[in-house]
This record gives C-alpha cells, structure tokens and sequence, in this order.
C-alpha cells in the first residue's frame, strides 16, 4: 500500500470515503438532503480541500466550517464520521500523509462539534 501522493490519490479518498457516507444510514440522509443533486460539485471542492491540507497544493478557497454550521448534527454524527474517514484512509493508503490525514480529519470534527454544540446552546 502506497501514501497518498498526488491529486489522484485524493479523489480515490474521497470518492471512497463519500461513497461510505452515502451508504451509512446516520450520515447518508443528512448529506442527501443538504447536498441533493450536487454532489460533484462537493466532491471538486473537497479534493481541492485536502490538496491543500495534504499535497500543499493552495487550490482551496472558502471557510470549511461555515457550511456545516447549521447542520442538523451532534457528537454520534462526528464520531462516525471520523470512524468512516479512518476506516476509508487505511483501506486505501499507508503513509506520512496518511496519517495526517486521519489527524486533521479527527481535529476538524473535533473543532466542528464543538462550534456547532456552543452555537445551538447559544441558540436558546
């Protein structure tokens, strides 16, 4: 098994890992009902996501949380996002960037849980 290396690689991880989040039956409804019809356009954005967070390849724009502040999630939905994510990393990929891979999605959740649960308690 190889590290992710290229922009190749990323779109395997992320078509792989969006396919298992289709699929789930927690996280499957909730992404349909946002994202509907546009799925490609998603996955563009989030291959240039994680080409600039692995490859440091600056072709990402925008603010990755501002999307998903208003979701309709909590802490389950995070934990088995990060689960899926990981699952799918280590199914395809071994390596340095592999492993940073999981790290920062395991943080982002972790910053994404936090923001969205301080937000719907000052919501009240």
């Amino acid at each position: 098994m190889q590290d992710i290396e290229n922009i190749e690689d990323i779109q395997i991880l992320v078509d792989a890992f969006y396919g298992e989040v289709r699929e789930n039956d927690v996280l499957g409804p909730i992404f349909e009902d946002v994202i509907q019809n546009k799925w490609q356009v998603h996955l563009e954005k989030m291959y240039r996501f994680w080409q600039t967070v692995l490859l440091e390849e600056h072709t990402y724009v925008g603010s990755p949380f501002a999307p998903h502040a208003q979701l309709p999630v909590v802490e389950r939905h995070f934990d088995i996002w990060v689960g899926l994510f990981q699952e799918t990393v280590d199914e395809h990929f071994k390596g340095e960037k592999a492993e940073k891979a999981k790290l920062h999605g395991q943080r982002m959740a972790e910053i994404f849980n936090y923001k969205i649960s301080y937000l719907k308690k000052t919501e009240i």
